[in-house]
């Protein structure tokens, strides 16, 4: 979002003020450098693990940064606007590469989306969304030359407000309040029963460990509606449903920490149903408020 926004904010800046600074000019193309390789990662983060990628991200990306502040220096836009004209396809080049890598990655959750959506969490419908933006948003300056310079820009507009729009209606009101389920309260003694199938449902299936477990599928599996299920980790249990999972998995991952000593933190990490490692090492902390290899140390040390 950061490099569109500059890639963006130069192009409307440039289209009112042509006598727009060279050096403005240059960061944004340079900030477009970036918007494939940065969609890539992206998508592989929310699609697979990151960390399994045979040239390490981090790297990847520094090389890159590298080159094209390299170039920038070298070859400043001011004094080489014709070298920066022809850099200006390579750009748009590199960043349609990145996006058919992204494709690639993304394929297998397309085709899911196809079929039931549902069977997505709200993450990859997310990352699927801003994949489709980008892609269109880099059509729209691909065949500017055929349209106008501020398509790109427009496009932009459009598709960040419907996007925040989808986003919003999709997470509208959170955590059901009170008032919502005030005359539909599920009795004490049924929640109880739905309760205990619900505990024994995710501990002896193990549902948890399938990272594309969503609410509806778990609704369908305890033959309950989505609002019925959502109602009943919420005013029963109060908790969401990923903080439920989420928890479940936690204990798995302490439980596989100290009985496996063998097996690597991104081997429990997937272990545990989780896609992305940093996903991992993050809901970790907010339930220990240590590190998984902290919690290890802490565990021998006893």
């Amino acid at each position: 979002m950061l490099v569109i926004s500059l890639r963006i904010s130069k192009s409307i800046w440039f289209y009112f003020d042509p006598t727009l600074g060279k050096q403005f000019l240059q960061l944004g193309l340079s900030a477009c450098f970036l918007i494939g390789p940065l969609l890539y990662f992206y998508v592989v983060s929310q699609t697979a693990n990151i960390e399994k990628l045979r040239f390490n991200w981090k790297l990847h990306l520094a090389l890159l940064i590298s080159l094209i502040f390299g170039v920038g220096v070298l070859y400043p836009y001011q004094s080489n606007v014709e070298l920066w004209g022809s850099l200006y396809r390579v750009i748009n080049i590199t960043w349609g590469l990145y996006m058919m890598a992204a494709a690639i990655q993304l394929f297998p959750k397309l085709f899911v989306l196809a079929g039931d959506n549902t069977r997505l969490s709200k993450e990859e419908l997310l990352c699927i969304n801003v994949f489709a933006g980008t892609i269109f948003i880099w059509l729209a300056y691909f065949t500017a030359s055929y349209t106008s310079y501020i398509a790109g820009a427009l496009s932009f507009s459009v598709i960040l407000y419907v996007s925040l729009s989808l986003w919003y209606i999709s997470n509208k009101g959170g955590k059901p309040s009170e008032q919502t389920y005030a005359n539909k309260k599920i009795a004490h003694e049924l929640a109880s029963q739905l309760i205990t199938r619900l505990n024994e449902l995710m501990i002896n299936e193990q549902l948890y460990k399938n990272a594309n477990l969503t609410l509806p599928i778990l609704a369908k599996k305890l033959q309950l509606s989505v609002p019925q299920l959502s109602q009943l980790l919420n005013d029963n249990l109060n908790k969401s449903f990923a903080l439920y999972v989420n928890e479940l998995r936690i204990e798995e991952a302490k439980r596989l920490l100290v009985e496996n000593s063998y097996m690597t933190i991104e081997l429990i990490s997937e272990a545990c149903g989780y896609n992305s490692q940093s996903t991992f090492y993050s809901s970790f902390k907010q339930f220990e408020n240590i590190t998984p290899a902290q919690y290890l140390k802490q565990y021998k040390a006893l």
